[in-house]
């Protein structure tokens, strides 16, 4: 180890002996201390991953609503495949739209499936 890097090592070291000692923030029993770190907000980094996680679980939720939709949609006899290309379809502006169906049919007359 350098000289510098051991005078730093000393100073941070006689900081943190000095620093008043605070209570832990209060957190859930299976998660570690919320502190900051390295310039890094911990409580508000935490309410960030909560917020991700709490969205993630409803994203879980509406996929498993959709495959049942699909799945109602192909007991009745539609083809799910087709259902989904015409939402994305219908997710396009007209002008995108009328595009994309004109260049699909170009590329289909110049391979000769037309």
């Amino acid at each position: 180890m350098s000289d510098a890097a051991a005078v730093n090592y000393d100073v941070q070291e006689t900081q943190e002996e000095n620093a008043p000692r605070t209570a832990p923030k209060q957190v859930e029993p299976d998660q570690g201390e919320v502190r900051d770190v390295g310039g890094v907000g911990g409580e508000r980094l935490r309410s960030f991953v909560e917020r991700i996680e709490r969205l993630e679980e409803e994203k879980a939720a509406l996929s498993e609503d959709l495959k049942e939709i699909y799945a109602e949609l192909k007991g009745v006899g539609f083809d799910a495949k087709t259902v989904r290309k015409i939402i994305s379809l219908r997710k396009l502006d007209h002008e995108k739209r009328r595009e994309a169906e004109e260049l699909l049919d170009l590329y289909k007359t110049a391979i000769g499936m037309v």
